[in-house]
This record gives structure tokens, C-alpha cells and sequence, in this order.
């Protein structure tokens, strides 16, 4: 028999309960019962934690710290000019080639003009200097035949020299016997010292002929030595030339800037009657139909994460309905705080040790791509199957 007493405020009573051995039993048992089923449901629990995490848990890792990249392409002018046509606008998708911008061709028009001039002046230089060369060697043939002619003047003067000698060394034998005048000698001694200017004037005649001969090849080497081994086409003056105008002509294509890949226009910031300078971004051009998924996961988490494992993801545009596939490309150099503005500086004293995030590159399945396009930026769940 049991006795159970109540006590309630400002009052008191006792109330006697009496209870059979049996009902005690029965209650003892349910009490056992209810016990023993939560320890089971305990176990239970942790039984599927345990395969949950041996079986699926394990062989997967997952963040929602990803987003939508691509490898955007910057539209700058190459050739500086005023902005007469802008011909796409943000939001416009184009294709690889498509004109965006076109600058006022006046200006390079007129280099152009300039550089075709200053070609066809160098060709018709150069042919002149070919055709010299041959003038040259005429000229040097002309002055070896002046030099030999020279040299020929040179012996008769040397030979009115000796003769003038002899006859008036043999008036001189004969005057003292008197067989000759004293004008005979006269005249001969004139006529050797007409003979030595004569002499003199032919030396001086053949180092003229030989200084011009020397000065007329020297000018013939000088002028072959700009042509040789060249053609009007190839020589060296030419070329430049020919480099300048082929140069004009690519600022004169320049001056219509066409997309470099296909992509949608993003960030417009150019205007008609602008004037652009190279280098100067105009906009971007977003290749959507590459883009990419970089996902932050923590350090903790790249274990067993390796380049060619396929991936699951889903955009928070689209939701649950739509599932991409995707395969790991491989790790970025450093974590994003690594590659911060500011740094972590871990000698400063006040540093506290924080995970880190790696990124990991995901390639995405271009036809799911096309299918439900993203665009940059865009936040993704990825599920990394790490079994494989």
C-alpha cells in the first residue's frame, strides 16, 4: 500500500492511494520499457549518423560559398581618335567579330595616304641608285683609261727629257772647239728645261688621272655597297618603307573596334564625340558560354578533393529544378586572404587564427551552360563527389 501526500499553498491535504504488488510491477516495467526504447532510439540515431557519414557524408563535400566567373574580355581602342559610332548597348549579346565601335578615320586615312607615298618615293630611290651603280662603273673604266693615257704622256715626256739632255750635253763638247754657236746651245739648254716642265706637268697629270680613279671607284664601292644583295623589294629602305604603310593601313583598321569574343556587353562607358586614347576601356564583352565556378572551400574540406572529380551544382537563380554538372580543374595559387587588399599580418600580435578559404575551379557542361545561362557573379551550391 502506498500513501501519497499533496501539498498546495495555503492549504494543505493528504490524500491515501493504496496500489496492489502488481500495479507496482506494471509500472516499474513501463518505466524499464520506456527507458530501454530511448536508449535504443539513441543507438538507432547514431547508428545512421555513422553510415549516413560512413556511406554519403564521407565521400562529399559541399559549400554555398561559390559564385559564377568568367574570363572577361576588356574592349580598348588600339589607335587613339573621336568615337563617331557606338553600335551596341549593355545587356546586347554579340558575336566574335561583331563592330562595337567605330572611331573617325580622317586621320588615318591621311597617314595612310602618307605612308604610300613615302613607299613608292623609296622604290623609286633605290631603283635610281641600282641604276647609278652602272654609271659608276663607267665612270671608274673612263678614269683607268685616263690614268693609262696619263702613264703614255708620262714616258714621252721622260723621253723629250733624255733626248733634250743628249743634245745639249753633245752641244756642250762641241762648243768649246767651237763647232757650235752659242745660239744652238741656247736653244738647246731650252729646250731641256721645256722637256723637265713638260715632264713635271705629265707627273702631275698621271697623280690627277690616279686620284680620280681611286675617288670613282670609292664612289662606285660606296654605292654598291647600299644595293648589294638586294632587289628594289628587298632593299633595306624599301622594307621600312613598305613596315610604315603596312602599319598605317592596321591604324586604319584599328579605328573600328569589333568583339573579341562572343558575350553579352556589359559596363558600356563609351559615347559618341568622345575622343579615346589606347588603352581606355570602352566595356566588356562577358563570354557567358564560358564561364566557370570558383567555390571557397575551407581547408578543412580539400583532404581528399582532386582535379577531375565530378561535381554537382545548383544556381540559387534557378534552384533545386536545375542541376548543372561539373568536374574540379585544379586550386588557385592562394587563399582569397593571401591575395587581399590587406593581408593578414600574423607578426602584428593581435592575430587570431581563423580557416582559410582555397578556391577550387570548376568546370561546367557547356550544353547545361546554354541551356540555363548564368552570368558572373551568380552564388552556387556545389557538391564535390570525393570517392572517386
Amino acid at each position: 500500500m502506498t500513501k501519497i501526500t499533496h501539498v498546495v499553498e495555503h492549504d494543505v491535504y493528504i490524500t491515501t492511494e493504496e496500489t496492489t504488488p502488481e500495479e507496482d510491477s506494471a509500472r516499474k516495467l513501463k518505466r524499464k520499457k520506456l527507458f530501454l526504447g530511448l536508449a535504443a532510439g539513441v543507438a538507432i540515431a547514431g547508428l545512421v549518423w555513422f553510415a549516413y557519414d560512413a556511406l554519403i557524408a564521407s565521400r562529399h563535400v559541399t559549400t554555398d560559398n561559390a559564385y559564377v566567373g568568367a574570363n572577361v574580355a576588356q574592349v580598348t581602342p588600339l589607335v587613339a581618335g573621336p568615337v563617331a559610332e557606338v553600335l551596341v548597348d549593355d545587356a546586347q549579346m554579340v558575336k566574335r567579330g561583331d563592330v562595337l565601335v567605330r572611331l573617325d578615320d580622317t586621320d588615318a586615312r591621311l597617314a595612310l595616304a602618307q605612308a604610300e607615298a613615302a613607299l613608292s618615293s623609296a622604290q623609286r630611290r633605290v631603283r635610281g641608285v641600282i641604276a647609278t651603280d652602272s654609271g659608276l662603273a663607267s665612270q671608274v673604266t673612263a678614269r683607268a683609261a685616263d690614268r693609262a693615257e696619263a702613264a703614255a704622256r708620262l714616258a714621252g715626256a721622260r723621253g723629250d727629257v733624255d733626248k733634250a739632255r743628249i743634245d745639249l750635253e753633245r752641244r756642250q763638247a762641241l762648243a768649246a772647239s767651237g763647232s757650235v754657236s752659242g745660239e744652238e746651245l741656247t736653244v738647246a739648254r731650252n729646250a731641256l728645261n721645256t722637256a723637265n716642265a713638260n715632264l713635271r706637268a705629265a707627273q702631275a697629270a698621271q697623280a690627277l688621272t690616279a686620284a680620280n680613279q681611286a675617288t670613282a671607284a670609292s664612289t662606285l664601292q660606296a654605292n654598291t655597297a647600299l644595293i648589294a644583295n638586294t632587289t628594289p623589294d628587298t632593299h633595306p629602305d624599301v622594307l621600312a618603307a613598305r613596315a610604315a604603310r603596312d602599319q598605317a593601313r592596321v591604324n586604319l583598321e584599328r579605328t573600328v573596334i569589333r568583339a573579341p569574343v562572343d558575350g553579352v556587353v556589359s559596363r558600356r562607358q563609351v559615347q559618341v564625340g568622345q575622343r579615346v586614347q589606347p588603352g581606355a576601356m570602352l566595356m566588356l564583352v562577358v563570354p557567358i558560354r564560358d564561364v566557370y565556378v570558383d567555390a571557397n572551400f575551407k581547408e578543412v574540406q580539400l583532404t581528399k578533393v582532386q582535379p577531375g572529380q565530378p561535381v554537382t551544382l545548383h544556381s540559387d537563380l534557378y534552384g533545386k529544378d536545375v542541376e548543372y554538372k561539373g568536374t574540379v580543374v585544379g586550386f588557385t595559387g592562394g587563399t582569397g586572404a593571401a591575395f587581399s587588399v590587406v593581408p593578414a599580418q600574423n607578426a602584428t600580435g593581435n592575430w587570431i587564427k581563423v580557416v582559410q578559404r582555397l578556391p577550387v575551379r570548376i568546370r561546367l557542361d557547356p550544353a547545361q551552360v546554354a541551356a540555363h545561362p548564368l552570368r558572373v557573379g551568380l552564388s552556387m551550391n556545389v557538391d564535390i563527389d570525393v570517392s572517386e
